[in-house]
């Protein structure tokens, strides 16, 4: 396992195009998720929950969205709509964070939406902590009221995104970093 403090200044975001298996196994699913579970979360509500799309279930996802694809753009080529298709098919696992608002008079949705986000996130450093590329992404389709619902999303809860995970056969190119001093202030 590496180093807690490398994995996390070294990490990197890897295309589910280029990901294939294997992917988790069940004991390191259930590793990833119970660490995804474990964020800030003022006030004990869980203001998140886990769907998990692997094998056959990211295909049928993948059909769901295309139809949705193709009903709204009538005009879309065949090619594009088996893109589509293949929106959540190309990492062996994907696992989508849905923000799930719960009343609270002292927690906002502001931030039981940032737990949220910060569950997406810890989901990410499992999967990479565990030897897995990952990416956290979002896309048209996660805002897509139909395409929500279809997933089992009630009316008052979102998606914080999509995490792909899976293995690389390459090194995953880094990207530029910003500058700490374009960042940081000091009160």
């Amino acid at each position: 396992m590496p180093d807690a403090l490398e994995l996390l200044k070294t990490r990197r975001s890897a295309k589910p195009r280029e990901m294939n298996g294997p992917g988790p196994s069940p004991s390191e699913l259930e590793t990833i998720l119970t660490i995804g579970a474990r964020v800030p979360d003022h006030g004990k509500i869980a203001p998140w929950r886990f769907i998990v799309f692997e094998g056959d279930a990211r295909r049928r996802a993948g059909d769901v969205i295309a139809k949705v694809f193709a009903a709204k753009n009538p005009g879309a080529t065949i090619e594009q709509i088996e893109s589509e298709k293949n929106r959540l098919a190309e990492a062996p696992l994907v696992i989508a964070v849905v923000s799930s608002i719960k009343p609270h008079p002292k927690v906002p949705p502001w931030e039981q939406e940032l737990s949220a986000g910060a569950s997406a996130m810890n989901i990410v450093t499992a999967a990479n902590a565990l030897g897995y590329v990952a990416n956290w992404l979002t896309g048209w389709f996660a805002f897509d009221r139909e395409v929500l619902s279809a997933f089992g999303l009630q009316a008052d809860e979102k998606l914080a995104g999509f995490v792909h995970i899976g293995s690389i056969d390459k090194p995953v190119e880094d990207r530029p970093r910003p500058n700490l001093s374009d960042l940081v202030t000091r009160f």
